[in-house]
């Protein structure tokens, strides 16, 4: 049988898989191995001094230095209370992205009660009881089917 390199059967069919940890030169793997796993991805470029070196006054342990593909909360629509990219509890309720929609009405955020002080639908979330019954008010539902929704969370 013929040798490769004094070690490895040329016509045998194992064959040894390196896995790559850190993002190093491949050329010299790829030159004498057949297969290696890239455990990272090689065209994304993270600046990871920047990121990492940002600080937050919120007293936070975890730091994301980096995200592939999409964030329900951020990349869909979402409750305003539930935005990722205005957190509820960090800045100011009549903030939204595009994505945002107001929890009582369903609608596009800003709607027409965004603001308004008698109710501001901006400060409308999923953990306040009369939000939600405010929201079962506005949805074109039967009154026998409301009152038996009333009933059912009361």
């Amino acid at each position: 049988m013929a040798k490769e390199d004094g070690l490895k059967d040329v016509d045998s069919p194992i064959r040894a898989i390196f896995c790559l940890k850190k993002n190093v030169s491949t050329e010299k793997f790829d030159e004498r191995h057949d297969c290696f796993i890239l455990d990272f991805d090689p065209f994304e470029s993270v600046d990871l001094f920047n990121k990492v070196s940002h600080k937050d006054d919120d007293g936070q342990e975890l730091s994301v230095i980096g995200q592939r593909g999409q964030v329900a909360c951020r990349d869909y629509p979402h409750s305003r209370h539930l935005c990722t990219k205005f957190p509820f509890d960090k800045t100011a309720h009549e903030d939204y992205c595009e994505q945002c929609y107001c929890y009582v009405c369903d609608s596009i955020a800003p709607c027409k009660s965004w603001k308004k002080p008698e109710g501001r639908h901006c400060d409308a979330t999923e953990h306040d009881e009369s939000w939600k019954i405010l929201r079962i008010e506005n949805k074109p539902l039967s009154r026998l089917t409301t009152e038996a929704v009333f009933a059912a969370i009361l």
